[in-house]
């Protein structure tokens, strides 16, 4: 038996006075605020309650003279989000600018008037991720022919048209740069019942106005907040500028205003995203220009703010001045992603890096020379067209020397419209996953041979939610290490301190001491 979910529209006044009396009928419903801007709330009844929440629905109408509107025609929307930090921040936007404008979140897509699914295409594998996904929702459009279907983000941007013609179920294919229409164009389609498909992937548009929902963010922890869209880098191998854009920064303004929102909501930590936040730069209306240090500085005064970071960094955008931020900001943690992709000055001029080997190291030493405790991670490709044995060995040096805490890294694979598409000597798969099976095995050494020295110390660590086992805590220390552990007296939110008993290739284990840190 599943389940009942009425939803209904009342007056601001009401919403406590009706929850506090719907659940004093204990196990039978509770009550859930879905929108306070629109006094949306939803009812969720217990299997064989409906009809005594019917009669206690009918006393509150006839005695106390409170309407409840049923509010049976809301639209009901899911989002599937897949790829980076930027995706999931937009999935968020999408999700608020819905909500106020009537829709209701479900967590499964087969209950969803509305189906997206927010695309990444930095790869050619997120790419068929997508393309399954779309095949899996076919099966919804054919029980429900009035599902609407879309298709946003960065593949949605690159193949336009194309993915309707691949899937002709799916109604809108909408851009990055044009989410802010996402509303809009949802109402296109259902209010009219016309299923015209719809386009959107003009990217000259400016980025989107803020939009706040309420409430949106309780029972998190960590937040994201875009500064900036697009990139003007144009590496070889990537399709970034061609799918967001050229580089547009947010006002400082805005990007406050959202800092202040997520604190206010609870938000223990924020993260600062962009396609290369080094390049931020914006003048306020008082003349004072911003850039990206000053920008950082100004977010972490936020009161209230535990944790501060930002990704993701390009090597030949990072100021000495930004570097000077790890020593003197209480707030910003210890921990800077900073993309290397190769450790052979060939391949990064072949890349289109604009820095050197030798430079990137130099911006190493100063790092660590500011913060002696600092995590750093970075990206690495193997198999770049023209990549030898040499270079490839050149990366496995810089390695060794960096140490990195971990990387991500990847086999390289053609994306349509770069550079690198087009070059000669494209390396042999079997080759590629060899160097990245090399690469990988050195830096799994390196990764746990830097947690075990953490065994026997306490780590401050943020409590995000539950282990993937759901029997532990779990949560990241302030240089980004996940840590699961016991406890029967802490709750998610919370800072605690905890003993490292054993470390791991990609975790820590360990048990909670003393109390909570703080709140």
């Amino acid at each position: 038996m599943h389940t009942t979910r009425w939803t209904f529209c009342v007056e601001p006044k009401h919403i406590s006075y009706i929850r506090y009396t719907l659940e004093s009928y204990d196990g039978i419903l509770t009550v859930t605020t879905l929108d306070p801007a629109l006094s949306l709330i939803e009812l969720k009844i217990a299997p064989g309650c409906e009809d005594i929440t019917r009669a206690v629905l009918h006393a509150l109408e006839q005695e106390e003279g409170i309407k409840l509107i049923k509010n049976g025609a809301a639209k009901t929307f899911f989002i599937k989000t897949m790829g980076c930090q930027m995706n999931e921040y937009d999935s968020d936007y999408v999700a608020q600018l819905l909500i106020n404008n009537g829709l209701v979140p479900t967590d499964a897509p087969e209950k969803a008037d509305l189906i997206l699914i927010n695309t990444c295409t930095v790869r050619a594998k997120p790419d068929q991720k997508a393309y399954s996904f779309l095949g899996r929702v076919h099966a919804l459009k054919q029980k429900n022919h009035d599902i609407v279907i879309g298709v946003i983000g960065c593949l949605a941007q690159k193949q336009g048209k194309t993915i309707i013609d691949r899937f002709p179920y799916v109604d809108m294919v909408i851009g990055p740069r044009e989410i802010g229409e996402i509303a809009r164009l949802y109402r296109k389609i259902a209010d009219t019942g016309k299923r015209k498909k719809l386009v959107a992937t003009s990217l000259d548009r400016d980025i989107p106005p803020s939009v706040f929902s309420p409430g949106y963010f309780q029972n998190r922890v960590t937040g994201f907040i875009s500064i900036m869209q697009g990139c003007n880098n144009f590496c070889t191998y990537c399709s970034v500028p061609y799918v967001r854009g050229r580089e547009v920064c947010r006002s400082s303004d805005d990007i406050l205003k959202e800092a202040e929102h997520l604190v206010s909501q609870g938000i223990k930590e924020i993260t600062l995203l962009g396609q290369n936040v080094n390049s931020y730069i914006w003048t306020g209306r008082t003349g004072k220009q911003y850039d990206f240090a000053s920008l950082l500085k100004e977010v972490s005064q936020k009161h209230e703010l535990c944790r501060l970071r930002f990704t993701t960094s390009h090597p030949k955008d990072l100021s000495d001045r930004l570097i000077a931020c790890f020593a003197d900001l209480k707030n910003l943690c210890n921990h800077i992603h900073l993309p290397v992709q190769s450790g052979s000055n060939r391949i990064l001029s072949r890349m289109r890096r604009r820095y050197t080997r030798e430079q990137y190291l130099d911006l190493i030493r100063k790092l660590r020379e500011a913060r002696e405790d600092i995590a750093i991670t970075s990206d690495i490709i193997v198999g770049f067209p023209g990549e030898t044995d040499q270079d490839f060995e050149m990366t496995l040096d810089l390695v060794r020397q960096v140490q990195f805490d971990s990387i991500f890294s990847f086999k390289y694979s053609d994306r349509k419209g770069t550079v690198a598409e087009k070059m000669d000597f494209k390396v042999e798969e079997e080759k590629k996953s060899q160097r990245l099976r090399v690469l990988q095995e050195i830096q799994k050494q390196i990764t746990l041979e830097k947690n075990k020295m953490l065994e026997g110390t306490c780590q401050e660590v943020l409590v995000e939610g539950f282990s993937k086992r759901g029997r532990q805590f779990s949560g990241r220390t302030t240089t980004g290490k996940i840590v699961n552990f016991s406890s029967d007296n802490t709750h998610i939110g919370a800072f605690v301190n905890v003993l490292i008993k054993k470390a791991f290739v990609n975790s820590l284990l360990g048990e909670k001491k003393d109390m909570d840190l703080w709140q």
